[in-house]
């Protein structure tokens, strides 16, 4: 650039400009790419291998809108021929039940021996517009208003996120599985009876709860299989939409259940061995218990306090515990807990919305389990929202402009698994701290958040893949500013500030 009789621009004295940082020393790629080079034996060809490859990491550093042709652009492959990549996602050559089980591995060889799997179950709408594209329906959409039922054309997957450790309270989700979880089309009304028989058994089948229970089910035969996995307990939080009999009846063994629960619901205690009948039909529930709002408002119960920290901030928090329950829909073989967590109430800042107004209540299948493993759970539940807003706003997953019925589960699931691999590199390679990471803006807050941002995660990746093509030697220059006594003829914009820092 023509810097025509202007002086080299200064380095600021900014404290969020780390001196001296050399780019070699930022690890998220190098670790990016150890996950990745443990995903090529499931690989047919190394040539496709390599291309899922471009597509993934592509994914991570794409600028504009999150198509095919955007990620090919991405990796410079704009002047070769498409073809490939759109059958990498429209033919089965994508093996994305062994590149998530990377990722879970990632986070179990983080955990200390013998700890739980943490992890969360949840749902997820990708809006589409297609009217002919595979798995898109009306949907409801969770977004509108509560007063009025809005609908979208969306196509709908599962996902369950594992809970990477961290300090303080600080935690971070990673997601292992991303399924898609499409319904039937329903059939024309002059549909004969047979069509309309095999609707409703289809639609019995593809129920959002039955395959929720089946990717339990078989997240912990993955864990069995791994190394030390099988003496790991699975604790498995979800919402409400989760908490019936589909999931209940279905658990494995050694896996424990959080889950939400309706405060009219109808409890009883277990039977009194004293009324067990000798003759007759046995006797599996005993007397009616309160409800769990009963529950909250009785005054004979008392309130437990503990000290819970979450997301660096301790609160104080109230609990109400009662042992040795069971629920009708649940089963008789269900011996459960509840665990009525009275609201926060609290405010992030002054003049914000109060949040955390309503009480919650929380069953878990395990009736000797400590109410802190049981509360954590249920707070780390809300970072899988987290993960859905990352992949869908950063990432841009469902943009991608395909077609047949593969290419619509394999596109988004490789962009999610891509995502899964970001998070497990920048955990290995920095924590939750931001030392050696990218300097922030000068409108960014200056006492640092309690962990590092995906959009932090993603500036820094982008500095060590193109840093070199843009003549980075290290990251403390970035935020430079000109002396205040000249008046510059021409835009000084730094080139490689404007490419790392972008939020395309």
């Amino acid at each position: 650039m023509d810097r025509r009789r202007q002086s080299p621009a200064r380095a600021a004295s900014s404290p969020s400009a780390t001196a001296g940082f050399k780019k070699n020393s930022a690890g998220i790629l190098p670790r990016l790419e150890q996950l990745w080079n443990q995903c090529l034996p499931a690989f047919d060809q190394r040539r496709v291998a390599d291309r899922a490859q471009t597509i993934a990491l592509s994914s991570l550093l794409c600028l504009g809108r999150h198509t095919v042709t955007g990620l090919l652009t991405t990796s410079g492959s704009q002047f070769q021929d498409w073809s490939a990549t759109y059958r990498l996602f429209s033919q089965d050559r994508l093996p994305l039940p062994e590149i998530f089980s990377v990722v879970r591995r990632a986070v179990a060889e983080q955990l200390p021996a013998g700890a739980p799997f943490r992890a969360v179950l949840d749902d997820s709408l990708l809006r589409r517009a297609g009217l002919h594209t595979p798995g898109v329906a009306w949907r409801r959409d969770p977004l509108g208003p509560r007063f009025q039922t809005n609908f979208v054309r969306a196509q709908r997957f599962l996902q369950i996120s594992a809970a990477l450790p961290g300090k303080d309270g600080v935690h971070r989700l990673a997601p292992i599985v991303f399924q898609h979880a499409p319904t039937p089309p329903k059939p024309r009304r002059h549909a004969t009876a047979e069509q309309q028989a095999q609707y409703r058994r289809l639609a019995r089948e593809t129920r959002l709860s039955l395959r929720g229970a089946q990717q339990m089910i078989q997240l912990r035969q993955s864990l069995d299989r791994d190394p030390g996995g099988r003496e790991r307990t699975l604790l498995l939080a979800f919402d409400g939409g989760f908490t019936n009999a589909t999931v209940l009846k279905k658990i494995p063994p050694r896996t424990v259940c959080i889950g939400r629960i309706r405060k009219d619901a109808k409890l009883c205690f277990t039977p009194h061995t004293a009324l067990r009948k000798t003759r007759g039909r046995r006797l599996r529930y005993g007397p009616q218990a309160p409800t769990p709002e009963q529950f909250r408002t009785d005054d004979s119960a008392p309130w437990q306090t503990m000290t819970f920290t979450h997301s660096g901030v301790a609160h104080q928090l109230r609990y109400k515990r009662l042992r040795n329950i069971m629920w009708r829909t649940a089963g008789a073989q269900q011996i459960l807990q509840l665990l009525v967590i009275a609201p926060l109430a609290y405010r992030v800042r002054k003049g914000s919305k109060l949040l955390y107004r309503q009480p919650a209540y929380l069953i878990c299948t395990d009736p000797e389990l400590e109410a802190r493993p049981v509360i954590e759970a249920y707070f780390q539940r809300w970072d899988i929202e987290v993960n859905f807003r990352d992949e869908k706003t950063l990432l841009g997953v469902g943009q991608a402009q395909v077609r047949s019925e593969r290419s619509v589960e394999s596109a988004p699931a490789l962009t999610v698994a891509a995502y899964g691999m970001l998070l497990v590199a920048a955990q290995r390679a920095f924590g939750n701290s931001d030392a050696g990471l990218l300097p922030q803006p000068k409108w960014a807050a200056s006492c640092p958040g309690p962990r590092t941002s995906t959009q932090q995660i993603i500036h820094q990746l982008r500095a060590e893949v193109w840093g070199r093509g843009l003549g980075l030697g290290n990251f403390s220059g970035f935020a430079a500013t000109l002396p205040t006594d000249t008046k510059p003829e021409k835009c000084t914009f730094s080139l490689a500030s404007a490419v790392c820092y972008s939020n395309g």
